[in-house]
């Protein structure tokens, strides 16, 4: 069959969204099935090497400070023009939707046109989150609609999570829907124990940091922190809206030992992830996410890296669970006096080498994204097959 995927973001932009959908494109390819990625052109500097069983066309939009389509211009900069790169393209057997929601409304209509179906990939709720960003009725009720209106027109929504997914439905979206998670890309995170370590011990935060993640309780934690371990370094890999919020909380708390890096591949990271103490993920209680289970964990945990999470949802039973079987790290509640403590615990007893290859190990068997891609495409198989359509 012919599939479309359609996103503003694709690999090679560092995300979680960018390697998901690249592992399941890669998957469909790999079936046998014709592949067509609409996305964005990457931001300067980063250089796609396309892979040759998969067709990727780029168009240009408009990104935020931040270099990101982010925000209601470069999100219509990237819709608008979708109209036309859809309603003139080849016929698809089926478009598979990345949000944001307004990217869900275009396909839904050209998709009804063309007599098209799609299904909807659903890492999030936007409607939820937005209320921790905007105060304006208007634009929430504006929000949430469009993005009800998208996910119950899909054939099949693939929700990150049982929570996610459990939402869904009490916002009377009875659509069908299944519990696809996400995953580590295997290929790239593995524990190596050459690391240098001429950079000295240090914690790593790696990916978005949003206001929902409200990763700034790392700083805060790491000052008292720092007072009894000298030498350790806090570092931030990658980018996201609160940047300018945690670069003034350093500022105004006098730290020298925290840094802000820009994103990197997956290979640097993971040699990076190999060398830490431990990472930190967070996610901010009351802000709409408390279902949410941050990708970035299963990526921690297959380059061997023992998490500190501090926050709300289902990630601490998940590590509590995990820790019957191997050392993945502590979760804290959402106060720097507890996610200091905890740092405290991972440098004044570090987990072995040996350890680490074991966590590496067990995270890679379980929590592949390779196999998670095999079930989504499995499902949009299915989905062609009731609606009729016949793939090649």
């Amino acid at each position: 069959m012919k599939i479309t995927f359609v996103s503003r973001i694709y690999a090679p932009e560092t995300s979680a969204a960018s390697t998901y959908l690249a592992a399941v494109a890669g998957r469909f390819a790999a079936r046998g099935h014709r592949v067509t990625v609409l996305t964005a052109r990457p931001p300067k500097g980063l250089n796609p090497a396309e892979p040759g069983d998969v067709r990727v066309r780029r168009a240009r939009v408009i990104r935020d400070a931040n270099g990101y389509v982010r925000g209601y211009v470069p999100y219509l900069s990237f819709d608008v023009p979708l109209l036309g790169r859809l309603l003139f393209a080849r016929r698809s057997d089926l478009y598979f939707v990345e949000p944001p929601p307004t990217t869900g409304f275009v396909v839904r209509i050209i998709g009804a046109l063309r007599r098209t179906p799609y299904v909807y990939r659903a890492a999030d709720l936007w409607s939820d989150a937005a209320a921790t960003t905007t105060s304006s009725r208007f634009v929430l009720r504006s929000l949430r609609m469009v993005e009800l209106w998208a996910i119950r027109g899909s054939r099949m929504s693939f929700a990150a999570s049982a929570g996610l997914l459990d939402r869904m439905r009490e916002l009377g979206i009875e659509s069908p829907g299944m519990v696809a998670g996400h995953g580590a890309d295997t290929e790239s995170y593995r524990y190596e124990d050459q690391v240098e370590q001429s950079e000295g011990p240090y914690f790593i935060y790696g990916g978005t940091y949003s206001e929902w993640q409200g990763a700034v309780v790392f700083v805060d934690a790491f000052a008292r922190f720092v007072r009894d371990h000298p030498g350790y370094r806090l570092i931030f890999i990658g980018n996201g809206s609160d940047r300018a919020l945690l670069k003034a909380r350093v500022t105004a708390l006098g730290l020298t030992s925290v840094e802000f890096r820009d994103p990197v591949p997956g290979p640097v990271l993971n040699r990076l992830l190999n060398g830490a103490v431990a990472s930190v993920v967070s996610l901010r209680p009351g802000m709409g996410y408390d279902y949410a289970f941050p990708s970035k964990i299963y990526t921690s945990l297959a380059a061997g890296c023992p998490v500190l999470f501090a926050g709300t949802g289902p990630t601490a039973l998940f590590l509590r669970e995990a820790a019957r079987e191997v050392e993945p790290g502590v979760a804290t509640d959402y106060e720097p006096a507890e996610v200091s403590a905890a740092m405290g615990l991972l440098a004044d007893q570090p987990v072995a080498p040996e350890a680490r290859r074991r966590l590496s190990d067990w995270a890679r068997e379980r929590y592949s994204l390779t196999a998670t891609a095999d079930r989504v495409v499995s499902a949009c198989e299915q989905v062609v097959g009731r609606s009729g359509r016949t793939g090649t």
